[in-house]
Parts: structure tokens; sequence; C-alpha cells
């Protein structure tokens, strides 16, 4: 089965619907329109070698997932599903008889707490790393590994692209010998020692794109004109940032970042809004066993979303209403986990039902 197909055959849908935004009575001019369905394999390819879970149109706004796979993420509670299991009957666009025998009220259970609130810590995390990066300004060109050497001077350091240049050296004319029982410490000898040196020097780096130094050979006894350190720990730590940042700016939505940008809060403000809603809808669940996917909470959301509180704020505010929500789930009347034994003789019915 492929998203074509489906498309082509809608005879095997079960459920499609109208989900994000639009769903949650979030959507602002310009949203996207999102769908997501179940549907059920052919029967054939039910019996044979080639099982597909899930399809999807290539830019993954159409998203539809088999029965199976969609009872088993019920069965995890995952925030997706039971909110395409309780979308509102204004975004229902389509809906087989048999969907009546699958009913949220019984699938809900403690694990929305670590799905629904996980969920939000998720989205945490999210807003907290793009607010890394927005603070953060890469140059676009690398540095080089010469930017984490000093040399030892007097009672400090020094630079080793200053060092250089005090004593009209080029790299390329230096050499590094390893300065046993320290750590990324070597000594230096530059040329100038002629036949002292005893071998060739090779340079400090091969080249600017060099990742590490370059050792060379020198005779023994011959003494070094400095003792160099390489942070090479510091250096790694900056090409995994650099890299991150610059695939970051390549793969962003610009809309968004400009949006992010145009509040002064230098955060992801749509990550937070979605935080909160998550953790509003994990304490419904936990008070009233429902999945209010229509969000009455409107305003408050989108006040979030165009950048009306600061960023720490909504942090601790965050912070503090996940240990509430703990406290309501330790008490509330909802089972530790779905019954799977329940939920697999439901898909059997379905399946049963649906190829008749």
């Amino acid at each position: 089965m492929t998203f074509e197909q489906l498309m082509r055959e809608p005879q095997h849908l079960l459920l499609k619907c109208v989900s994000g935004s639009r769903a949650y009575n979030l959507a602002l001019p310009g949203s996207d329109t999102d769908i997501k369905g179940i549907f059920a394999l052919p029967q054939k390819e039910l019996y044979g070698l080639t099982h597909t879970e899930q399809v999807a149109n290539a830019s993954h706004d159409e998203v539809f997932f088999e029965v199976g796979r969609f009872i088993d993420l019920l069965c995890k509670n995952n925030p997706n599903i039971l909110e395409l299991l309780s979308t509102p009957e204004n975004c229902v666009l389509f809906r087989h008889p048999l969907m009546q025998l699958i009913r949220p009220e019984n699938f809900l259970s403690r694990l929305c707490f670590e799905t629904f609130a996980g969920y939000a810590k998720t989205q945490i995390k999210k807003a907290r790393g793009l607010n890394k990066k927005i603070l953060q300004t890469f140059e676009k060109e690398r540095r080089s590994v010469l930017d984490f050497c000093h040399v030892v001077r007097d009672n400090g350091t020094k630079p080793l692209k200053e060092w250089l240049q005090e004593n009209g050296f080029d790299q390329k004319d230096c050499g590094l010998v390893n300065l046993d029982h320290f750590r990324d410490a070597y000594l230096l000898f530059h040329e100038e020692r002629g036949k002292e040196v005893g071998g060739q020097l090779k340079g400090i780096v091969s080249s600017d794109a060099a990742n590490d130094v370059w050792l060379s050979s020198v005779a023994k006894g011959v003494k070094p004109l400095a003792v160099m350190h390489f942070n090479k720990d510091a250096y790694s730590i900056y090409c995994r940032e650099f890299a991150e940042y610059w695939r970051w700016v390549e793969g962003r939505n610009e809309e968004r970042y400009l949006n992010t940008m145009s509040h002064g809060k230098n955060y992801d403000a749509k990550h937070m809004m979605h935080t909160f809603r998550l953790l509003n809808m994990a304490e419904e669940i936990a008070v009233h066993h429902k999945v209010m996917v229509y969000r009455e909470d409107r305003e408050f959301l989108l006040r979030i979303r165009s950048g009306e509180f600061e960023y720490e704020d909504l942090l601790r505010e965050a912070e503090e209403k996940m240990g509430r929500i703990e406290e309501l789930y330790a008490v509330a009347d909802l089972p530790e986990a779905p019954d799977e034994r329940a939920a697999e003789r439901l898909l059997v019915r379905i399946r049963e039902e649906f190829y008749k």
C-alpha cells in the first residue's frame, strides 16, 4: 500500500480528519491544513509478506496509519493518536461505521502523564535548543586547529597565531613532538635551528582543513623553542556546534524563524505554545478523563505564540505545572495502562467486519 494507492482506493479508509492547528482551534491566517487518518490494508497484503504500517504524501502533511499500527500506538497512549481518535466532529472528513467500536475513554491510562507531559518536556528541550542557536553566532568559515593552540609564555600562555606572528614564523616551518605525561601538549621546534633539528619538520598542521596537529621527528638533545598545548576538547565541541548551527540555518523554517526574531524574546514561541497545550491536555485527561483537542484556552496559547511572555517565566510556570499534574495522576481514577488483550480482540473484530 502506498499513499497514492490509498488515494485511488478510498474504500480502504476508516477515518480521515483535518488535524493540527485547525483541529486545535489555533489556526492563524496562512496556517497549513494537515490531514491524518486510518486505513485497513487490502486483505491480500495483510496475509502476504509485505506489511505497510503508515503512508504519507511527499510533504508529510497528510499521514495515514494502518489500523493495526493505530491500535498499537493507542495502547501506548501516543498523543497524536489519541488526538486523532478524539478529533472534533467539524474536522472529521470521513468516518467508517467500524470506528464507533474504538472509544478513547477505553484507552486512557496513567501512561498519558508520561506521553503528554513527556512530550511537553521534549517541546521545552526544543525551545531551549533553538534559544541557544538563536543566541549563537558562527562565522561562515570554520576556525582551524591553530585557533585552539597556545604556547607557554613567561608565567602564562599566548595564542599560537600571535606567537608565530611575533616571531615571523610560518606554521609550515615548525614541527611538534609529543611532550610525555602531558595530554595534548607538545614541544615546538622551528627550522631556524637548521641541522640541529636532525629531521624534517612537517608543520603544525597538514592543512587549514586538518582536524588534528601533525607530529615531526626531531633528534634528541635539540632544545625546543616553546611548549604548545592544543585544546582538543574545546576544538571538538566547537566543530560539533558549528556543524549543528549551519545545519539548523540551512533547514530552518525561515518564516517561523523571522516570527521568532520579530517578537524579540529569542525563543521558539510555537514550541512553547505546544508545551502548554500538551500540559493542559494532560491535566484534563487526569481530571475529566477526556482528550480535549479543541482548545478553549486558545487566547492564552496564542498569547504565548505571539511572544507576549518572557522565556524564563514560561519555563518556570511549565515546571510548576508539571509538578501539579504529576500529583493529579498519582490519585487519578485511571488504569496503569490500557488493556492490550481487549485491544487485540477489538482489532480482530474490526478486521473481520471490514473484510466481510
